[in-house]
């Protein structure tokens, strides 16, 4: 089984009834914080291990090396800050400790205070996601965060276990009770259609497993919502993989959009569940024309291979070409885009809101009549 990032399995949960409720007596005492609901994702993904080998929330010391240089400040490779961010006045001070409650007042954990520090939010949007307008999603969101930024370990309070969300540690097991030894990750957030399932289906060729992994934090507004997309791909998978194949568990992350740098990201996390190999498309956790379409996989290049660890394989943008009768990319057909099959998203929009099936060369129709019975269910709510 591949190594996790850094060498070990990050584990943040506290697992015994003696350890619950002591945190649970203690937090009593501690300085309250808040945290939103992209801080309660990363809670959860250091809790799991996911974000191994981070063990809470970020100080100072590796903090600014992620931002200019994309490395924790003991060098090794990660891209994008995970952080906690408090009001200046009601920060806690370093060699504290603070309870961590989400907005219903719940108490999820509690974090040892090591640094409390400002921070300069138009630069972290500058190197992070190469803009600083506040039009890009995660752009807005940074700059919406407070002023502060407390770093140090967690632990955290346990939760009751969605059966679709394995942890790092689980998936793992069941990599190797299948006895899986290569292993590729995908990550959507999206429904996943022909040009995603060809992608996926060529990278099985060559790999033990797949792990369907589709992201289930915080996404912008206009994404489809996580349970209309489950549907999906279960139909999917129910339908056209093979079922001694394919993994799906969801990974409950935050969406940054950061393009190149939430790539690596995600290829880090998909490690630590015990990925070998790891799915980068065309415009990877990209918004709008911020990023060029293969910028993400040329990030990768950057790096020393050995030290990301995990294998990106990269393909071009994929379609189905009418003369070819087939799915391929500009790799293997040799036709013009007229003969190809492409719709823009707000193209499938409109389809899918008039009741209308996409083409079958784009979308698999039970995939498409899942998607229009949810845009009813939403235009009648």
């Amino acid at each position: 089984m591949i190594a996790p990032h850094g060498g070990k399995l990050v584990h943040r949960t506290a697992d015994s009834p003696q350890a619950v409720a002591e945190l649970r007596q203690e937090s009593k005492n501690f300085r309250a914080l808040t945290l939103s609901g992209r801080e309660l994702n990363d809670l959860a993904l250091i809790a799991n291990g996911a974000c191994s080998p981070l063990s809470g929330f970020m100080t100072r010391e590796d903090y600014d090396p992620v931002v200019t240089s994309m490395r924790l400040g003991n060098g090794l490779p990660w891209t994008i800050p995970v952080v906690l961010a408090v009001e200046r006045e009601i920060a806690p001070t370093p060699g504290s400790r603070a309870a961590l409650y989400d907005s219903e007042g719940e108490l999820r954990g509690v974090i040892d205070v090591e640094d409390v520090f400002e921070y300069d939010r138009r630069r972290e949007a500058s190197n992070v996601y190469r803009t600083e307008e506040e039009k890009h999603p995660g752009v807005a969101a940074l700059y919406e965060r407070k002023d502060v930024l407390v770093g140090g370990p967690v632990w955290v309070l346990p939760r009751e276990q969605s059966p679709d969300s394995l942890t790092p540690v689980q998936t793992r097991a069941e990599f190797e009770r299948r006895g899986w030894k290569t292993i590729v990750g995908f990550q959507t957030r999206n429904p996943v259609h022909r040009a995603h399932e060809y992608i996926q289906k060529c990278a099985l060729e060559i790999v033990d497993g797949l792990l369907l992994h589709p992201l289930v934090g915080e996404t912008k507004g206009d994404d489809i919502p996580a349970e209309v997309r489950m549907r999906c791909y279960r139909a999917l998978l129910e339908n056209y993989y093979p079922p001694d194949r394919v993994l799906l568990s969801t990974m409950p992350a935050a969406m940054r959009y950061a393009g190149p740098r939430e790539a690596i990201f995600h290829a880090m996390i998909r490690k630590n569940y015990g990925c070998t190999h790891f799915i980068v498309g065309r415009d990877h956790a990209g918004v709008g024309s911020y990023y060029g379409t293969y910028d993400a996989q040329k990030l990768f290049d950057e790096f020393d291979p050995a030290e990301l660890g995990i294998t990106p394989l990269k393909f071009e943008n994929s379609f189905y070409c009418k003369r070819c009768q087939q799915m391929g990319s500009k790799k293997t057909c040799r036709h013009d885009a007229s003969d190809h099959v492409s719709l823009s998203g707000t193209k499938v929009r409109e389809m899918l809101r008039a009741g209308e099936l996409p083409p079958p060369e784009f979308s698999r129709p039970e995939v498409a009549q899942i998607l229009i019975e949810a845009s009813r269910e939403a235009a009648t709510a």
